[in-house]
């Protein structure tokens, strides 16, 4: 439903087109829908068409307007409408709720009979939100919506639902990585399966511990020279005689070394300075 402004011209959506979007974010006053700042929308009809002008007596003496804001702006940032109360004026401001702002600025000892209270909490934690406010005649029921209360020769309603969390920011997709950039990557790739770590490869295959484990001559057969033949042949001995066995002081004599030159060279004192 658009609802039109017969005095200047001026259309604006009701809030009905938008219940479907976001809960409403404020509510407000307006002398007249131009007085309506970025951001807010003017009720300037009723469910039945006539002009949703509050009348005079309200602070204004052309009437006034209720105005409904579901974005940007908000009495409070990131909170939403909760819940809408219409009191007298000697009605005391119930705790939780906030009084709505008026456009312009209210003049000095205007006061209204009637006053409109919103209560505001974040979006993340609200359970409940106010999605669309309507106005009516006095005595027309709006199925749907819940009754808050009588302003001049209307009477407000209300339309509540669930508020859904705000939706997380878009996350952006991975870029592909083309055949150059693929590879120069380090990365195999997903098809191809990872070879185990070549440490410990060789370390499963020939550990120290497993004396049983494959070796460097398993599946190699064995032979021998052919110039051991005619000994192997003649008997075990023969393969033993051309070994010479030493004893450890042979061995000891053959290889003694008693490092003369080095003791003496490290014997020797530096020379003196004169």
């Amino acid at each position: 439903m658009v609802a039109q402004y017969r005095g200047g011209g001026r259309s604006s959506v009701t809030p009905a087109a938008m219940a479907a979007e976001a809960p409403l974010t404020g509510l407000a006053w307006a002398a007249v829908p131009e007085a309506a700042p970025a951001g807010w929308t003017a009720i300037t009809v009723t469910v039945e068409g006539a002009t949703a002008n509050l009348g005079k007596g309200f602070g204004h003496k052309s009437g006034g307007y209720l105005c409904v804001s579901t974005g940007g702006a908000q009495a409070a940032p990131g909170s939403v409408v909760t819940d809408v109360q219409v009191l007298s004026d000697r009605s005391p401001q119930p705790p939780g709720y906030t009084r709505i702002p008026e456009f312009p600025e209210p003049r000095t000892g205007v006061s209204r009979k009637k006053r409109v209270y919103v209560k505001l909490e974040p979006r993340d934690v609200a359970e409940t939100g106010v999605f669309e406010v309507k106005l009516s005649s006095k005595g027309r029921a709006v199925p749907g919506h819940t009754k808050i209360g009588d302003l001049g020769n209307f009477t407000v309603w209300c339309k509540k639902g669930p508020v859904s969390p705000p939706a997380p920011p878009p996350v952006p997709r991975p870029r592909p990585l083309s055949a150059a950039l693929r590879q120069l990557s380090l990365q195999p790739p997903a098809s191809e399966p990872r070879s185990p770590p070549r440490a410990a490869q060789s370390q499963s295959l020939y550990d120290a511990a497993n004396i049983y484990g494959p070796s460097a001559l398993d599946g190699i057969p064995f032979a021998l020279h052919p110039k051991f033949e005619p000994k192997l042949s003649s008997g075990s001995n023969a393969l033993l005689a051309d070994v010479n066995v030493k004893s450890l002081a042979e061995i000891e004599k053959e290889y003694n070394y008693a490092f003369v030159i080095e003791r003496t060279a490290a014997a020797r004192l530096p020379p003196s300075i004169s």
